[in-house]
């Protein structure tokens, strides 16, 4: 049973480009979200650097495209020169845009539990819905999985 499509929560972060983003200022445009849990790490730069080169292609289907994590704007702008990123990461310290999309989850390695983010994908189209998301994400191909979501829409 499938709760898609839904409104996406709407909000606003700051980007490592120096701006501020509001998700609902962003339409018609459909948008990309993905979340990570932390910039420099092997899974996350692999990511990233997917959706980075396949900037382009989404641009040319007019599909913005944002990383979110909970680093710092230092940290999203140090990785982002590190890796020569292309997509823009936004930083949800306070974790509310996490929450309001479900992400922010209990996980465990070595057999402590602590909070942190669930690797997800949302896909929300020109209307702000919701209409694909992708929950617990295995990297490899994941991008290109996205984009050819983003090019039904």
């Amino acid at each position: 049973m499938s709760d898609l499509p839904r409104p996406a929560p709407d909000f606003t972060l700051p980007s490592d480009n120096g701006t501020r983003v509001t998700l609902s200022d962003l339409r018609p445009a459909p948008v990309v979200l993905f979340f990570y849990p932390r910039d420099n790490t092997s899974g996350c730069t692999r990511e990233a650097r997917g959706f980075s080169a396949l900037k382009s292609e989404f641009d040319a289907a007019g599909v913005k495209v944002f990383g979110i994590s909970k680093d710092s704007l230092a940290s999203h702008e140090r990785f982002r020169e590190k890796h020569d990123l292309t997509i823009s990461l936004l930083s949800d310290e306070n974790d509310t845009v996490c929450e309001a999309f479900d992400v922010w989850k209990e996980k465990s390695m070595y057999g402590k539990t602590f909070m942190g983010i669930e690797r997800s994908t949302f896909l929300i189209d020109g209307a702000g819905q919701i209409v694909a998301q992708w929950r617990k994400v295995k990297v490899d191909g994941h991008a290109d999985e996205v984009l050819a979501r983003a090019h039904s829409l």
